[in-house]
């Protein structure tokens, strides 16, 4: 059984995930092996990079001018369709296909020539949808039964053009017929792909999972080198925050504190770091995924914000370490909180700051056997398909 895994990335959630499955994939003996755009070099003949920073920057703009993602680089595909005939795969396990870096005509042909298995693991909503990758945070409900008029063009993968009916009707017609079947992180994605025009297709739910050797209560100086012994912390992380991440509900949140509590960010960009007010500690990125776990078990909460969302990982990082999560009603945030309480609505972020009085900060959490569970079930999947 041959396996090839796609991705935007070799890093990131889903980076991280495409490398476990292709890492327990070779402990078992099985012929695997993963493409990415972005991320490290490639270390062997079973990692394939493609494409370059430049092919993507193009991409990127023709997106831009057009709103047609998926449609440029096939210079660069071509070259990957041929490193495909050599390992003649049994199975092309996608996840993340948008980022500007493949042309999804050229790849999903090749799938339907050569009778390709598929198993594909929505980590968003792109591939139902004419543009957005998420639609809840503006309610739109167009993808049911035909995008147009998208209200999310300012929202990745943004563009100055409304392109979003061609989009939905090119990709109904690439996306089905084919022997596909479809891998959701969270119940929520599975109940709207069911809605969706891949509704034909067989839907699995695997749960993200993590590292649960590196996400474990960690002891570290982190409260004294930042002079926050005797403040109880508010903890947000994103890789990419933005008003869809909750951006500016911490900011807004900020407003209502008093000297005792301190808020801390993780990810923030440069301008966002020189925007935030003195009672936010911003943090632009980790060294590592330990000290970002020593970060967490530091934290009294953690505070996801999200006002659209599949099923993050962050949510089970901070449960990893032992800190309570509270989240907003937000698409499968939800589905690894067990506490109702911590489940807030939607722009009701004050209510943190009332769950933060009398929140058991000595919570801890043991997934450590999840994690087999995710892999194990992706190479059954493999397996029975």
């Amino acid at each position: 059984m041959k396996i090839v895994q796609i991705n935007t990335f070799s890093n990131g959630s889903t980076g991280k995930i495409m490398l476990n499955i292709h890492e327990e994939l070779e402990k078992k003996k099985i012929d695997s092996y993963v493409v990415w755009a972005r991320g490290r070099q490639s270390k062997n003949d079973k990692e394939y990079v493609m494409g370059n920073k430049l092919d993507v920057y193009l991409h990127g703009i023709y997106t831009r001018l057009t709103d047609k993602i998926g449609f440029l680089s096939k210079n660069s595909t071509k070259e990957l369709l041929k490193r495909l005939d050599e390992i003649k795969p049994d199975i092309i396990h996608l996840h993340n296909i948008h980022g500007y870096y493949i042309n999804i005509e050229l790849l999903f042909n090749y799938i339907r020539k050569n009778n390709i298995k598929v198993i594909w693991t929505l980590h968003d909503c792109w591939t139902f949808t004419g543009h957005c990758a998420y639609f809840d945070f503006s309610g739109c409900e167009k993808w049911k039964s035909g995008c147009h008029n998208c209200p999310e063009l300012h929202e990745y993968p943004k563009s100055y053009k409304d392109n979003s009916k061609w989009n939905y009707n090119k990709k109904k017609e690439l996306f089905t017929g084919l022997d596909i079947t479809i891998v959701t992180p969270s119940k929520w994605l599975a109940d709207l792909v069911k809605q969706s025009f891949l509704k034909e297709y067989n839907v699995v739910v695997i749960n993200n999972d993590i590292d649960y050797n590196i996400f474990k209560p960690r002891k570290s100086d982190f409260r004294k080198k930042y002079n926050l012994e005797d403040k109880k912390i508010i903890l947000g992380v994103a890789n990419d925050w933005s008003s869809r991440k909750g951006f500016d509900d911490f900011i807004k949140l900020s407003k209502e504190i008093d000297n005792s509590i301190k808020i801390v960010m993780v990810g923030l960009n440069d301008n966002q770091l020189k925007m935030i007010p003195s009672n936010i500690l911003g943090i632009q990125r980790t060294e590592n995924a330990i000290q970002l776990a020593e970060i967490y078990t530091a934290a009294d909460v953690y505070f996801n914000p999200t006002y659209a969302d599949n099923y993050p990982t962050t949510n089970i990082e901070a449960l990893a370490c032992g800190t309570p999560v509270i989240t907003y009603n937000t698409g499968g945030s939800t589905e690894c909180i067990t506490d109702s309480r911590f489940i807030l609505e939607k722009g009701n972020y004050i209510q943190v700051l009332e769950l933060l009085k009398n929140i058991d900060s000595n919570l801890s959490v043991d997934k450590k056997e999840k994690k087999k569970k995710m892999i194990e079930k992706y190479i059954d999947l493999y397996k029975k398909i």
